[in-house]
């Protein structure tokens, strides 16, 4: 408390009570509610028989607060924002027509080793998307809450069924929409015939819709022990059916599939229904039992990311997923750090890969990329898809560098400037992406075929993409947030910070800019040329605040200077 509010609770205290005039009556307490008594309510549950309110009148009465206080219809913001409207269609025309274009190039694919080749990348992307599926229900629920819904409905003394049935449904409805359209696009650009293309969209809507429901059972007990195995498990599969396909493609093995193995993809989709009858329906029948803690945490997950996306924060996003799985850890045993200078920076990211080295993994399914791109006849992408890949994979390795990026107070408790600070957070990723440069380097030399290229070529190639990955990386961790307080720009769908749209490609821009030579068949020196400019540029990463203070100190010691000539 300040002294000056002290002083006034003491006056307070000591000032002397004013008793009342004689003969004259104390004032009547009035009722701070007795203008609302006889009001009519209007925003109110219907009454029941027996006082208890029902379930869809509480219903009701949340969606008669949430469109009531609405300002558009959905058809008057399609309206104002006829131009996303228009970019959709124009994005959806561009993919219809990569499709067609990629169907025209698999045509080249006559090999038997690159038809056996071309023919895995349904299972692999079977076995991607169930395992995907398996992590993001395990991760926010899949049933979940917000917290003023836990709050006011769930702790009330009704029924969660009629409440929880609409969520269980959409969620298991988004899974199988959004699998099916991924599935078949993937399988669509690799090639396959149409009749092909369907049976595996099916298959994987059916198989990711019901793993989706068996999860909200597992949530239901409390259980997560067999979600892990069997994410683990599809991952395991994907993997080794990606490496089987860079395998036969380059023709280190034979494979001669029966004509049976084309039913296979019926089989799943079946499996993958009755998977969805039977767990769907004991979901149903278990909403009852679902904790409140469980899901509102869920809830809480996703309104976190849904913030995150009004600024098309995509790190905001993976911070928010990360801090969940640290909360969910508990804690770690503390390590001493080693060194002194900057390479105790070095040693700490070490340490911290050491403990969790889970974007090991990213890394080496990145490796993948290329080998798999070149066999399936896609070599002219095969630079920007491996660059992006390794990207996302380096993305976890540089969480120092976003810390010390967007907390100025830590990175000024350190005796370095940012450009030194910076470079040795790159040491570490720095040494994954030179790694994974050696690996693929094979693929770009055309060793599964594609775009064959001579060594001096590819190893100038692999080592531009490494470089285009690690710093489309660090673009991303180290991009500033955006500011609201600048002034806006106006455009149909209302007013924008101009820095808000370039949020949905940062990262991507820097690497595809560095890869843009070898992608025109250009000299890939030209490329390396690019990376060294760009990350002279990151590596000074262009702090307006630092820069104005050094040019400050320079001024003051002009100042000095001047003072003491005058002497």
């Amino acid at each position: 408390m300040a002294k000056s509010s002290r002083r006034r609770a003491r006056r307070i205290d000591q000032a002397p009570e004013v008793a009342p005039e004689p003969g004259r009556p104390p004032e009547p307490v009035t009722d701070p509610y007795e203008p609302y008594v006889g009001r009519e309510w209007t925003f109110a549950p219907e009454p029941v028989e027996g006082g208890r309110a029902s379930e869809a009148a509480l219903q009701g009465l949340v969606r008669q607060w949430r469109r009531g206080r609405a300002t558009r219809t959905l058809w008057q913001v399609l309206s104002d924002a006829y131009i996303a409207v228009l970019s959709v269609v124009m994005i959806g025309a561009m993919a219809t027509n990569v499709v067609i274009g990629s169907q025209a190039k698999a045509a080249a694919c006559d090999t038997a080793a690159c038809l056996n080749g071309r023919m895995l990348v349904p299972w692999g992307m079977y076995f991607a998307l169930a395992a995907l599926a398996v992590s993001l229900a395990r991760l926010v629920g899949p049933v979940l809450a917000s917290s003023a819904e836990g709050f006011w409905l769930l702790m009330a003394p009704i029924g969660r069924s009629p409440f929880l049935a609409t969520r269980l449904w959409s969620v298991i409805a988004i899974a199988f929409g959004a699998s099916a359209i991924t599935m078949a696009a993937i399988v669509g650009v690799a090639g396959e015939p149409p009749a092909v293309v369907a049976a595996w969209t099916v298959a994987a809507a059916f198989s990711v819709a019901g793993l989706v429901a068996w999860a909200a059972v597992e949530q239901s007990f409390e259980r997560v022990t067999a979600l892990r195995v069997v994410q683990g498990v599809l991952a395991t599969c994907a993997t080794a059916v990606f490496l089987l396909m860079v395998a036969v493609a380059g023709g280190w093995i034979s494979l001669s599939p029966p004509a049976a193995l084309s039913l296979v993809p019926y089989g799943f989709a079946v499996l993958g229904l009755v998977l969805l009858v039977a767990s769907s329906v004991m979901a149903r029948r278990r909403l009852e039992e679902f904790r409140s803690a469980r899901l509102t945490s869920g809830g809480s997950l996703v309104a976190g990311l849904q913030g995150s996306m009004f600024g098309l924060d995509f790190g905001l996003m993976r911070d928010i997923v990360v801090d969940r799985r640290a909360i969910a850890r508990g804690h770690v045993r503390p390590a001493r750090g080693r060194w002194s200078g900057v390479w105790a920076l070095v040693w700490r990211d070490a340490q911290r890969l050491a403990r969790f080295p889970q974007p090991l993994l990213g890394v080496a399914a990145a490796a993948l990329t290329p080998y798999a791109c070149e066999a399936v006849g896609l070599g002219m992408l095969t630079p920007w898809l491996a660059a992006v890949a390794l990207m996302l994979a380096l993305v976890p390795t540089l969480g120092a560098l976003r810390v010390l990026s967007r907390t100025k107070g830590l990175a000024r408790t350190l005796p370095f400037t940012t450009g030194t600070i910076r470079t040795a957070l790159f040491v570490i990723p720095g040494v994954l992406a030179f790694l994974w440069a050696l690996i693929v380097a094979p693929a770009f030399a055309g060793v599964v075929g594609g775009v064959g290229r001579d060594v001096a070529q590819a190893s100038m190639a692999a080592v531009a993409c490494g470089a285009a990955g690690l710093l489309g990386a660090v673009r991303w961790q180290t991009a500033k947030p955006v500011d609201f307080g600048v002034p806006m720009m106006a455009t149909a769908a209302g007013a924008l910070p101009p820095t808000l749209v370039l949020n949905l490609v940062r990262g991507f821009d820097v690497a595809t800019l560095i890869v843009a030579p070898v992608l025109l068949n250009v000299d890939p020196i030209w490329s390396l040329a690019l990376a060294v400019v760009v990350a002279l540029f990151l590596r000074s990463g262009l702090n307006t605040d630092e820069l104005t203070e050094q040019a400050k100190e320079q001024r003051e010691q002009l100042d000095a200077e001047r003072a003491k000539r005058g002497n």
